[in-house]
């Protein structure tokens, strides 16, 4: 035989139970919402766009890959970097003292 679970209320009707559970429910949402942070897609970045941000020529920029400074992205014949790669690499290639 299934028993079924039943919880009675005592002294509250439906629409109060309903109220007190939304109420608090948006209360979460509201604190939630306050401390989201959206995530970002990466930007990607041309050798020429890397460049001109680190004010140096294209040569650098391919001896900064062959020395592992700098960590390009490749899609067939295209070279690619990530923003916050590139705001790393400068970190690490000027660290404060």
């Amino acid at each position: 035989m299934e028993q079924s679970k039943i919880t009675q209320l005592h002294g509250v009707d439906p629409v109060e139970y309903k109220e007190s559970i939304m109420t608090d429910v948006r209360a979460e949402f509201k604190k939630l919402a306050q401390h989201f942070q959206p995530v970002k897609p990466p930007e990607y970045l041309t050798r020429l766009e890397v460049a001109d941000i680190l004010k140096v020529s294209l040569v650098t920029i391919s001896d900064w890959n062959k020395k592992k400074i700098l960590n390009p992205y490749r899609l067939g014949n295209l070279i690619r970097y990530k923003r916050s790669e590139i705001e790393e690499a400068l970190i690490r290639i000027n660290p404060k003292k």
